[in-house]
């Protein structure tokens, strides 16, 4: 296989002697293997041809249902909220008690930057205020974009998704308040400004003005994942949490060349006025939507996620201030 292992990996050498890094946050048991061979192990492509191109397959999905939101998707009960760039539909296949598709003017996915952020984040906001009129028993507030297919994105063109639930937050913000919870009853120390502070003394994080902080994780979930974290008591609608989220999304489309993605926003239940958790936006790369393989197999569902990117690249790819 030596002449196949030069030509895949650069040296027969390189899969011999293999360095595997694997760390893990003791206070929420998120772990990542870096292994940096993985990202460049064969793919099979989808046998569209090079020639095929995304922007080609974007444009040829114009005309879909959301390019006529307010023809082709059903309204909430207190009608449709209008930002100035989306406009909002009830999902028509429910996750929640209450569920909406935030659909964008634009039909490119792509298409996007930090103005757009800034406009979901408040239309998503002022959904989610209304929703909770009609039931003031829901205030479990969950935003979330999958910008592709890659991404889970059933439609092509751009949306978001917001989410708005009874009882308890959703599974995987559930489990990191109540590690944050137990971190501080243990220590006595804040979780999220401790993983803000470990960034930063690793080279990790970078200050995207106003007290928000961007950080390459240094526990992706998968590929480039970069966690945005605003001040406590910030309200996700401050100008300068969603300029740091537009920024980060705008650096990982334009200089590392991310084409899908997932992006989720965590905040504090809608009636805990008084809660100090920032708003956490969390975005990770979801790769190359002309392949086939899916990025996420058994070891991420059952094991630990493998990440073949290199944090310290990402950072380096991300804005400061300014």
């Amino acid at each position: 296989m030596a002449d196949w292992l030069t030509r895949t990996f650069g040296s027969t050498d390189a899969v011999r002697e293999q360095r595997l890094v694997r760390v893990t946050n003791l206070a929420t048991l998120e772990s990542t293997v870096f292994a940096a061979l993985r990202a460049r192990r064969p793919i099979e492509s989808n046998g569209n041809g090079p020639s095929t191109s995304l922007r080609r397959e974007i444009e040829a999905t114009a005309g879909d249902p959301f390019c006529h939101p307010e023809a082709e998707t059903p309204a909430d009960p207190f009608g449709r909220v209008r930002g100035r760039r989306m406009v909002s539909g009830a999902n028509a296949a429910q996750a929640d008690a209450h569920h909406a598709v935030l659909v964008f003017d634009e039909h490119d996915p792509l298409a996007f930057d930090a103005d757009l952020v800034g406009d979901l984040f408040a239309t998503g906001r002022e959904w989610a205020e209304r929703a909770r009129a009609t039931e003031p028993t829901a205030v479990q507030y969950l935003l979330i974009w999958n910008c592709l297919w890659r991404a889970g994105g059933s439609i092509v063109h751009g949306h978001a998704q917001a989410i708005l639930g009874r009882a308890r937050p959703h599974a995987r913000l559930d489990r990191f308040r109540h590690d944050a919870a137990a971190y501080a009853a243990a220590t006595g120390s804040d979780l999220v400004l401790d993983l803000v502070a470990l960034h930063r003394d690793l080279g990790l994080a970078v200050e995207g003005g106003g007290g928000v902080t961007i950080l390459a994780h240094v526990v992706p979930a998968k590929e480039h994942e970069v966690v945005v974290i605003g001040q406590p008591g910030m309200d996700e609608r401050d100008p300068a949490f969603g300029l740091a989220v537009g920024r980060a999304l705008e650096a990982l489309r334009d200089r590392v060349g991310v084409r899908s993605f997932n992006l989720a926003l965590w905040r504090a239940p809608l009636d805990a006025a008084d809660d100090p958790f920032p708003p956490i936006a969390r975005i990770v790369d979801r790769g190359d939507p002309a392949s086939r393989p899916s990025d996420i197999g058994a070891m991420e569902l059952y094991g630990s996620p493998i990440v073949g990117s290199d944090p310290y690249d990402l950072v380096a790819a991300l804005p400061a201030a300014g």
